[in-house]
C-alpha cells in the first residue's frame, strides 16, 4: 500500500528504489515511512508486525537518501586525501568537488577518480605538485583516466591561463624527505644530497632533458648520481617502483645525465679522458667547475675578469715555481693531472688574491709539509725525454671539500632566471636531436625506395648517381638494430616507405614517421573520395 502524499512535502510523485525497494519522493528526496507495513491478521498468536526488506533502514530511519549521499562521498574524500597525505588539503578538495558537481556529490569510481584529480590540482596551485601515478595508484586507475579528468577539472573552472608548470625541484625535494630508500641515511648527507640535487636537476632542466617528457624518470636518476657521490647505495629498480615510474626511462635519463655531463668536462684539461665509465669519479671537479662557472657575475666589467684571471696565473706561477726544483709533479682525481690544472683550485675572487700574500718560502714549506702528512702517496716513475718525472697518485678529494653549495643553483630559480644562468655547456633537446637523425635515415631510406623502382620499372635509364647510397647496418647513425626479417638489406621499414613512394606520398610527410596515418590515408582509402 503506498500513501497517497508525501508526508514531508505533500506531493504526490513516488519513486521505488531498486536496491532498498524504498519509496522515495522525487520532490524532496526523503524515505516514506510505514509504506513496506504488511498486516498478518490470523494465527493463533494474532498480529506478528511488520516485514523489513534486507537492506533497508526500517520505517525509524532519520536519513534521506541524499544526506546519506553526502556522507559517503565526505567519507571517500577524507580517505583519498589521508591516503595522499594531504588531511590538511580536506577541505580544499571537498570544497572543488563540491564546486563541480553543484553540491550532489558523487558515488562510484568515476567519483574516486574526480577527488585524485581535485587533489592534483589543489596541489598545483601551490606550487607543490603531486606525482599523476602516485594519485592513480591511489584511487584505483589508470594514469592516462586520472590525466583525462584533470584535463576536464582545469577546464571546467577556467584555470589553465594561470595553472603553474610542474615543479621538478619540488618533486625531488619530496621524493628524496618521504622515500624509504633514504630513510636510514644522516640527516646532514640528506640535506647535502638535497643540495646537490636542485642543482643538477636544475642544470638538466636547462639541457633540456626534461623538456616533453615525464619528470619522475629524471629525478630517479639525479637522485642515483647524488647517491653514488656521496657513497649512498640506491638500488635504481627500488627508487622508481617507490615513485612510479618505470626503470627503462630511468635507466636512459641516467645515461643522459653521464652523456650530458661528459660533455661539460671537455672544457677542462683532462676533459678528453672523461667518460661515461669514470664521470662518477671526476663528477666532483666537474661539479665545482660548473658552480664557479655560474656564481660568475654577468655583470662585471671586462677590467675586472682581466683582473681575476691574472691574479689567478701570478698564483699559478708562484706555486709552479716551488714545485719546479728538480722534477715534475702531476696530480689528479686519479693520480694524473698537469701542472696546468692548478688554476681550477686557485683562489675564488679576486678579493681573496689580494689579502693573501704568501711568499715562495712559505709555500715550500707548506708543500714540504703536506708531503710528510701524505705519506701514502705512491711515487709512479714516468719514462721521459729530458728528465724523469715523478707522478705522486693520491685522491685529491680526501684533502678537499668539493662541494660549497654557494651557488643559487643550489636553489629553487624561476625558468627564466635558470634559462640565464651559465653551467659551463649549451645542449639541443634530446628528443630535437633524434628525430633530426631519424629524419635523416627515413631521407635515405627514400632516397633508396626511389632508386629501387626506379631498377624494375626502368632498368636501362637506371643510375647510380641520381640516388644517394641508402644507410646500411654499420652507419653510426643507425643506433637501433632492424626488426623483422631483413631481405637484401631491406626491412619492413623500406617496404612501407617503398609503398608510400608509389602512391605519391609527399617525402616531407614520409619523414615524419607516421606511417599508419599514411597507409590510411594513401593506401587502404585511396580509393575514397
Amino acid at each position: 500500500m503506498s500513501p497517497s502524499s508525501c508526508s514531508y512535502c505533500d506531493k504526490t510523485s513516488f519513486l521505488r528504489d531498486d536496491e532498498s525497494g524504498a519509496l522515495i519522493c522525487s520532490s524532496c528526496g526523503c524515505i516514506q515511512q510505514f509504506d513496506q507495513f504488511e498486516a498478518q491478521i490470523g494465527g493463533i498468536d494474532g498480529p506478528q508486525g511488520t516485514f523489513i526488506h534486507v537492506g533497508t533502514a526500517g520505517s525509524g530511519s532519520v536519513y534521506s537518501y541524499r544526506e546519506r549521499k553526502h556522507f559517503t562521498a565526505k567519507s571517500t574524500i577524507e580517505e583519498v586525501t589521508y591516503s595522499l597525505g594531504l588531511s590538511s588539503k580536506n577541505s580544499d578538495v571537498r570544497s572543488m568537488v563540491y564546486t563541480i558537481t553543484d553540491g550532489e556529490f558523487g558515488q562510484g569510481e568515476w567519483f574516486r577518480v574526480l577527488i585524485g584529480a581535485c587533489a592534483y590540482v589543489v596541489m598545483r596551485r601551490e606550487d607543490r605538485p603531486l606525482p599523476m601515478a602516485e594519485i592513480a595508484s591511489t584511487v584505483g586507475c589508470d594514469i592516462y583516466e586520472i590525466g583525462k579528468m584533470i584535463q576536464r577539472v582545469v577546464d571546467f573552472l577556467d584555470l589553465r591561463p594561470d595553472f603553474p608548470e610542474f615543479d621538478i625541484v619540488h618533486s625531488l625535494e619530496r621524493t628524496i624527505k618521504n622515500s624509504s630508500v633514504f630513510s636510514s641515511v644522516e640527516s646532514g648527507v640528506i640535506e647535502k644530497m638535497r643540495k646537490q640535487g636542485v642543482f643538477l636537476i636544475q642544470c638538466a632542466v636547462k639541457w633540456f632533458l626534461s623538456t616533453g617528457r615525464r619528470p619522475l624518470p629524471l629525478v630517479v636518476a639525479v637522485l642515483v648520481f647524488v647517491a653514488e657521490l656521496n657513497g649512498v647505495v640506491v638500488v635504481m629498480e627500488e627508487l622508481a617502483k617507490e615513485v612510479h615510474a618505470t626503470v627503462s626511462t630511468c635507466r636512459l635519463r641516467y645515461k643522459e645525465l653521464l652523456e650530458t655531463l661528459v660533455k661539460a668536462a671537455q672544457v677542462l684539461p683532462w676533459g678528453k679522458d672523461v667518460t661515461v665509465k669514470n664521470i662518477v669519479k671526476n663528477a666532483p671537479l666537474v661539479i665545482r667547475y660548473m658552480e664557479r662557472k655560474v656564481m660568475l657575475n654577468p655583470g662585471e666589467t671586462q677590467e675586472k675578469r682581466k683582473g681575476l684571471d691574472r691574479a689567478a696565473v701570478d698564483l699559478e706561477d708562484v706555486v709552479a715555481e716551488c714545485l719546479r726544483h728538480d722534477n715534475e709533479f702531476e696530480y689528479g682525481v686519479d693520480g694524473v693531472t698537469s701542472r696546468k690544472d692548478l688554476q681550477y683550485f686557485s683562489l675564488e675572487s679576486k678579493r681573496d688574491a689580494d689579502r693573501m700574500q704568501i711568499s715562495t718560502e712559505c709555500l715550500s714549506v707548506m708543500y714540504k709539509k703536506f708531503l710528510d702528512q701524505n705519506r701514502c702517496a705512491e711515487p709512479l716513475r714516468g719514462s721521459g725525454n729530458a728528465r724523469k718525472r715523478i707522478i705522486f697518485q693520491f685522491d685529491i678529494l680526501e684533502c678537499r671539500e668539493w662541494w660549497d653549495g654557494k651557488s643559487e643553483l643550489s636553489k629553487k630559480l624561476m625558468l627564466k632566471e635558470l634559462m640565464e644562468k651559465d653551467v659551463g655547456v649549451d645542449t639541443m633537446p634530446p628528443s630535437f636531436v633524434n628525430g633530426q637523425l631519424k629524419c635523416k635515415m627515413r631521407k635515405e631510406k627514400i632516397n633508396a625506395a626511389k632508386l629501387r623502382i626506379k631498377r624494375i620499372m626502368h632498368p636501362v635509364d637506371a643510375n647510380l648517381g641520381d640516388v644517394s647510397v641508402p644507410l646500411d647496418s654499420s652507419c653510426p647513425e643507425r643506433r637501433r638494430k632492424r626488426k623483422g626479417m631483413v631481405v637484401d638489406d631491406v626491412d619492413w621499414e623500406d617496404l612501407i616507405i617503398e609503398t608510400l613512394v608509389l602512391h605519391q606520398v609527399k617525402d616531407e610527410e614520409i619523414e615524419k614517421g607516421h606511417y599508419n596515418t599514411l597507409l590510411d590515408l594513401h593506401v587502404f582509402n585511396s580509393g575514397i573520395v
